[in-house]
């Protein structure tokens, strides 16, 4: 390819054969060079190729990249620590990466925590549920809600209030969210929504949207097989139809945050408790290092002192 033209080579090869054992040609190459514009005028109507090029199939068939991260505070980055005690708030921000697909925008549909990183293993707790209903921020010492507007429309996040689970020893909790990716272009409706509970209204309120995408919240209706999609027809729509129905501006994924750490009030004065107790062997050890050092240096001042003896008396009778 030059800056004038795109260039095609190629070579004719011409093979003599015959019906007998002789011939009476040579063989030939003959080079072929087909020289396009680059630029140029069109008159008429384009041409349709019948070929895709390569980077267009790799377009179509690539899958999203999903992602649940913990962030900071003031969002400007991911935490590095996964420890929380009682009375922190999570951060946790999903995005989903559209590479050279079309614009997307992420909803979650659903959250849930578990001891394990089985989704289906008990205990359990919702925190997001019916397709986008932060059902955790309804709890009378929680504050937790999705952040509006958005920062843009790949990416949603939303706060938790550190929890643990009642009567479990273990401090571990797993989040496992299942996110999804539909067209910008989807209009805001009981199916597609991130709706948080607002204590000081006693109502709902939606990230986009009117507050009538959320009423379905207050019952646990948003996933009801009569619900009548805009200019559709009725039809049963689960939390997993992206995943059992092949459509392209409509795809999800199952993403697992975790283990998370939660540390309560009682494992907070054992780790008080516990650090004091190491320092406390520390200075032992330090101690004990140097009573040992002065009983070394006592002994060795005393072996020294008869040793110097005689050698200062032998210098005086000469």
């Amino acid at each position: 390819m030059t800056e004038e033209f795109v260039i095609y080579v190629t070579n004719l090869n011409y093979n003599p054969t015959s019906l007998i054992p002789i011939i009476r040609t040579n063989p030939a190459v003959v080079p072929i060079t087909c020289y396009y514009d680059r630029h140029d005028n069109v008159t008429s109507n384009a041409i349709k190729p019948t070929w895709a090029p390569f980077s267009t199939t790799v377009s179509s068939e690539e899958k999203l990249s999903f992602s649940l991260q913990l962030m900071t505070e003031d969002w400007s980055g991911p935490r590095s620590s996964s420890v929380f005690q009682l009375g922190d708030i999570l951060h946790i921000e999903a995005s989903v990466n559209t590479y050279n697909h079309m614009g997307m925008i992420l909803y979650v549909d659903r959250c849930v925590a578990t001891v394990s990183s089985d989704i289906n293993s008990s205990p359990s707790y919702d925190i997001i549920s019916d397709n986008g209903c932060l059902v955790d921020g309804k709890q009378e010492d929680a504050s937790s809600a999705f952040l509006a507007p958005r920062v843009v429309p790949d990416k949603l996040r939303f706060t938790v209030d550190a929890f643990r689970f009642l009567a479990v020893d273990v401090s571990l909790i797993y989040i496992t969210c299942f996110l999804r990716a539909a067209a910008t272009t989807q209009v805001p409706d009981f199916m597609n929504k991130a709706c948080s509970f607002n204590k000081a209204t006693n109502s709902w309120s939606a990230v986009e949207g009117p507050a009538s995408v959320c009423q379905c919240c207050e019952t646990s209706t948003c996933s009801n097989a009569n619900y009548v999609r805009p200019g559709g027809r009725p039809r049963a729509f689960g939390k997993r139809e992206a995943l059992e129905e092949p459509i392209v501006e409509n795809e999800q994924t199952v993403t697992t945050l975790g283990p998370l750490l939660v540390i309560g009030p009682k494992q907070s004065k054992m780790a008080v408790t516990n650090e004091d107790s190491t320092s406390a062997e520390l200075w032992v050890i330090v101690a004990a290092g140097c009573l040992s050092l002065l009983v070394v240096l006592m002994c060795v001042a005393l072996i020294r002192k008869p040793l110097k003896k005689p050698h200062h008396v032998q210098s005086v009778e000469k």
